[in-house]
């Protein structure tokens, strides 16, 4: 019955429930991109700095060590396994929702690209490729846009009284 129906549709006690779960991802998201910005990894150098460290720089705040081969894998591991179930849940409960199917497919499908697109990209930045830093902070942007938008459909949509049949 509940994988039936569009997410307005649902009881009130099923909507707080998906309410405060979605809550409790969001808060999990964006505390992994508040400590992004405090390692002052949101701009190209500081993404290359926390990979490949910046020992070789004499004037550095915080001195950073080149992460090790074990160490890259597991980050890399962590994160996409847990990123992609949460990008899993978020994209159920947007098909459950009104809005159309080409942007439903944009919002579910996309976040999956720029997760592989940013983890990928650091294990090539990691590597010794460090123009990939662009795009790991492109790739991650966008990744996190597309989460907002679907956070805030799903809230929509769960704030909405029942259709009346």
């Amino acid at each position: 019955m509940f994988f039936n129906q569009l997410i307005r549709n649902l009881p009130i006690q099923i909507k707080l429930f998906l309410g405060i779960a979605v809550m409790s991802l969001s808060i999990g998201y964006f505390t992994g991109l508040t400590f992004v910005l405090q390692s002052e990894s949101e701009t190209p150098k500081g993404i290359i700095e926390n990979y490949n460290g910046n020992e070789y720089l004499p004037d550095s705040k915080i001195m950073k060590f080149k992460k090790s081969h074990r160490e890259i894998l597991i980050i890399i591991h962590t994160h996409v396994l847990s990123i992609s179930i949460i990008l899993l849940i978020i994209g159920s409960l947007v098909w459950k929702t009104e809005i159309k199917g080409s942007m439903k497919a944009f919002l579910t499908i996309e976040p999956f690209f720029s997760l592989i697109v940013t983890f990928g990209g650091i294990y090539l930045i990691w590597m010794g490729y460090e123009y990939f830093a662009y795009l790991v902070m492109f790739s991650g942007s966008l990744m996190t846009i597309t989460y907002l938008f679907s956070v805030f459909i799903i809230f929509s949509a769960l704030s909405k009284p029942p259709q009346s049949k």
